[in-house]
């Protein structure tokens, strides 16, 4: 279903900042290392969804507001994020026909392959050993993931909004 332009790319656009928002929340000390890739997550959706209305260049540029807000190294989320959605975009008519299930699956991997180059540019600045703290925003992520489905869905198809 093709979104109309500007009420589609209003809807888009509010996800991904509400997205943001959820990234740079401060969770209390416990919960703040479970927090998953809000933003990742959003237009990994809105890139299965509507291909051809985010893309690549979505993604760099949220990568690099996202980059600005959590005061990291400029382009680092640029590129996982563009890395990301241009798998995504690859494969996306595959991934539309698999069960929630499967796409939790996929979702695992894009997931771990941001994390893991973040951590590979964080180790490029300075040394740092892998901490269970990593795999914690993947897991929950991944267990985000058919609630995020689920809403952003609901917002895409949604006639009133």
């Amino acid at each position: 279903m093709q979104l109309n332009s500007y009420t589609g790319f209003f809807r888009i656009i509010m996800t991904l900042v509400v997205a943001m928002c959820l990234r740079i929340v401060p969770w209390p000390g416990a919960i703040a290392a479970f927090n998953p890739d809000w933003v990742l997550l959003a237009l990994i959706y809105w890139s299965l969804a509507v291909p051809e209305n985010v893309g690549i260049f979505h993604a760099w540029t949220f990568g690099l507001l996202t980059d600005v807000l959590t005061g990291r190294l400029l382009g680092q989320y640029a590129l996982a994020y563009s890395l990301v959605i241009y798998i995504c975009l690859k494969l996306h008519k595959r991934l539309r026909q698999f069960p929630i299930i499967q796409q939790g699956l996929f979702i695992f991997f894009c997931l771990l392959l941001s994390q893991l180059l973040l951590f590979f540019i964080k180790n490029l600045q300075h040394p740092a050993q892998l901490h269970a703290s990593f795999w914690l925003p993947v897991f929950t992520g991944t267990l985000c993931w058919p609630l995020i489905y689920t809403l952003l869905r609901f917002v895409r198809l949604s006639r009133r909004l």
